[in-house]
């Protein structure tokens, strides 16, 4: 039987739970860290006659030990209510078959986003790009420092915002709290030098600045997608419905014939409906996708 050593720091504290939650989304240990580290540096600031060690000997009786932390973390997540139903391993959409798609509300959900996210990547790449260079050419001045952290500070809070977005469309559980910032009574210059250190700041930036190509992407790949799909589909109906077709081949003459016909016609809607249905594949798809890009780059443990 292995015997789990008691931690005799937060740090240590922190490590423990971060093992004892291995497996779980990387969002929830990311709120369970940050909770906890609050937790704990407070009890710390309450209590300065006792040192590190005495004080983490009191929290575990009182708080509890970092397996039992994470198991009560783990029954709250598995007790909230979730936007999506819980889907199998295979998240890409095909676990129904083909048409088993239409049923799959995160196939809407991504659909959604990628229509939005030409707006939000315009945005989040304005915004990187503008603060980074108001930041970098106000550097050498007084004022350009409050400046500097007030833009990571901004970064932050989009990175939040879009997590929340992702959860909320595409399922990926995310980070629901910010997180810990540096305490007011920091130095100035301590408090850029963690921000300047911190790998989130980066990766958060990153992030907002792939968010342009990544979103004309998407937009197009969903417009042009479901475009011609419909009008196909409802083209050839109408065509149907007045005895009349409007589409027209050209180089292909027995093609063009054809589709001058009911069966033709038919074919074609039949085509029309089957490209809906691959378009919302790769709407799924896409959102499987960008949830692990969201995930490895606005969560860090």
């Amino acid at each position: 039987m292995n015997i789990v050593p008691v931690p005799d720091s937060v740090r240590g504290y922190l490590a423990e739970l971060r093992r004892a939650l291995k497996g779980a989304p990387k969002g929830l240990i990311s709120d369970a860290l940050a909770d906890c580290e609050e937790h704990l540096n407070m009890e710390i600031a309450q209590n300065p006659a006792l040192d590190e060690a005495e004080v983490m000997a009191q929290v575990i009786e009182t708080y509890g030990s970092p397996q039992e932390i994470a198991e009560e973390y783990r029954d709250m997540e598995a007790a909230i209510s979730t936007p999506f139903p819980k889907q199998p391993e295979d998240t890409t959409g095909h676990n129904g078959g083909f048409f088993g798609v239409v049923s799959d509300p995160r196939t809407y959900g991504a659909l959604l986003y990628m229509l939005l996210s030409l707006i939000t990547g315009i945005f989040y790449f304005t915004w990187a790009v503008a603060g980074l260079s108001i930041s970098l050419s106000t550097s050498i001045l007084i004022f350009g420092i409050f400046i500097a952290l007030l833009f990571i500070a901004s970064i932050r809070m989009l990175s939040h915002v879009e997590g929340r977005i992702v959860e909320g469309l595409l399922g990926v559980r995310m980070p629901r709290r910010l997180p810990p910032t540096s305490p007011s009574d920091e130095k100035i210059w301590t408090q850029i030098k963690e921000a300047l250190s911190d790998v989130r700041t980066w990766t958060s930036m990153a992030y907002l600045l792939l968010m342009l190509p990544l979103g004309i992407i998407y937009f197009t790949l969903s417009i042009v997608g479901l475009a011609v799909s419909l009008g196909v589909t409802g083209g050839s109906i109408y065509s149907l419905v007045t005895n009349e077709s409007h589409v027209q081949i050209g180089g292909i003459p027995w093609l063009d014939h054809l589709l001058h016909t009911a069966p033709g016609l038919i074919l074609l809607a039949i085509a029309g409906i089957l490209l809906f249905f691959v378009v919302l594949h790769l709407a799924r798809a896409v959102g499987w996708m960008h949830g692990k890009i969201a995930e490895s780059l606005l969560v860090r443990l």
